[in-house]
Order: C-alpha cells, then structure tokens, then sequence
C-alpha cells in the first residue's frame, strides 16, 4: 500500500539539462483512487503552487498520499511529499518528506546547492543535519516525475528502451530508469485515453527491489500525467486510478 502511494508520488520520475516546461504548469491537480479490486483504499494527489526561491518564481509541488475507510485501521497512511524546482531547468532548490506510514515515521528537509552538488538534510524528527554529496542535476522524488514529463527524450523511446536519471532519497542517490513499454487505450471514469506505459526501476536498496512490479500508464498527449498506475502482489494487484483533475495546460484527450 505505502509503496503504491510513494511510486504515485515518485512518477505518484539523463543527465543533461531539460528543456523549458511545456507540459504543466501553476494550478495543475490532480488525484488518483487507490484500490483493491472494489475496495477503495486510500488517495493520492499532485499540486503545482508557486512559490520563491533564490529570488525567482519557482514551481512548488504538493503531494499527498493518505488512507481511507477500513484502511485506516489495517494500514493508516498520512503522507506529505514537497518539492521546489526550477521553471526553466527543473533543478530541484528544496524537498520537504513528512510521512506516518503505519506507524513508521519520518520529518525531513533538503536543500540543495545545485553549484557545488550538495544537499543539506535536515532530520526533525531525530534533530540532526547532514550534507551529502550528489551529481549534477540530481533530482528528488516529486521533482524527477515534472522532470520526466519533459524531457526531450519521452517522446520519441521505442519499446524497450529507457531513460535513466540520478534520484536523491532516503540519504543517498540512487539510479531511477524508466522503461517504455508500448501504448494502450485505458477506460476510465471519463472515457477511454490512449497512454503510453512504463515501468519504474530503481537501483536495489532499503526502500525499494530492483524488480519492482509497478507498470504505469500516462497519458499520450502534451500534458502526460499518469491514468493508472498497477503494482502486482502476491495475490491480486493494488491500483490507482485518475479520480479528478484541474487547470491541466493543455485539452486532454479522453474518448
């Protein structure tokens, strides 16, 4: 469930410099149903704000992920992802991580120095402050999805082949990769769409398997934003789908 939730915020994710943002912008929502066959577990949501930073305009993304009805009570999820990233580049500036998932608790704050590749964490809930080394054009977790969305690359994979970018998390950076594996129209609420899907990978860890599997579908169309994610478990698969969505740059697609 908690891993559902942090891949919604994560995609909810090369090294080289994106071009200017046209996929999204300031007021985009939206929020997906997470759910087990017909038992709704929980939600999970993405809000471009704007804020400052270094004294220019900078997007701030809000990400939510919390449980629902008898959910709650098996597995409580109440998550709070933040991330500030650059209009033009997509550089994140700051990441805000306050999470209670099933009791395990975590408050943190980055803030990243993108010119000589550090990132300063701050730990509330254990009153500590760390600076670590990263690469260039590092990303965090929120910030490596609007990252992908644009990058020049995400057009024009053939099956099979993937993007790959560094991802700070969890302390340390890690590898995410994401696969292209063909397109498929999906029915929703709102009518059919056709989508693009993809498969996550990040680098074998504490948080997450190299094998993680987790198939995501976007939305083939300027705005790419995901229509349905499917994690598959031992018996069955957990899903989330598009709920409801606002003030999305561009007209999406639905049939």
């Amino acid at each position: 469930m908690k891993k559902i939730i942090l891949l919604v915020l994560v995609f909810v994710t090369t090294n080289s410099f994106v071009k200017k943002q046209d996929t999204f912008g300031t007021g985009e929502f939206f929020k997906l149903r997470i759910h087990y066959g017909l038992v709704n577990a929980g939600y999970a949501s993405l809000e471009i704000k704007e804020s400052t930073r270094n004294n220019k305009k900078v997007h701030h993304v809000e990400g939510k992920g919390w449980t629902v009805g008898m959910a709650k009570f098996f597995f409580k999820v109440k998550d709070d992802y933040q991330s500030f990233f650059d209009k033009e580049t997509g550089k994140p500036y700051q990441f805000l991580r306050k999470i209670d998932e099933g009791g395990y608790t975590k408050y943190q704050e980055g803030f990243f120095n993108q010119d000589n590749n550090t990132v300063r964490v701050k730990d509330y809930k254990n009153n500590t402050e760390n600076t670590y080394s990263v690469p260039e054009n590092v990303q965090d977790i929120v910030s490596a999805f609007y990252y992908l969305r644009n990058h020049p690359q995400i057009d024009t994979l053939k099956e099979g082949e993937s993007i790959s970018i560094d991802m700070f998390f969890d302390n340390e950076t890690t590898k995410f990769k994401l696969k292209f594996l063909g397109k498929e129209d999906i029915k929703t609420k709102f009518g059919k769409i056709s989508c693009k899907i993809f498969r996550p990978y990040v680098q074998a860890g504490r948080v997450f398997k190299e094998e993680e599997s987790l198939t995501v579908w976007i939305s083939d169309d300027k705005n790419k934003i995901p229509i349905r994610l499917k994690a598959s478990l031992a018996v069955g698969s957990l899903k989330a789908d598009i709920e409801s969505y606002s003030n999305l740059k561009h007209n999406i697609n639905f049939k």
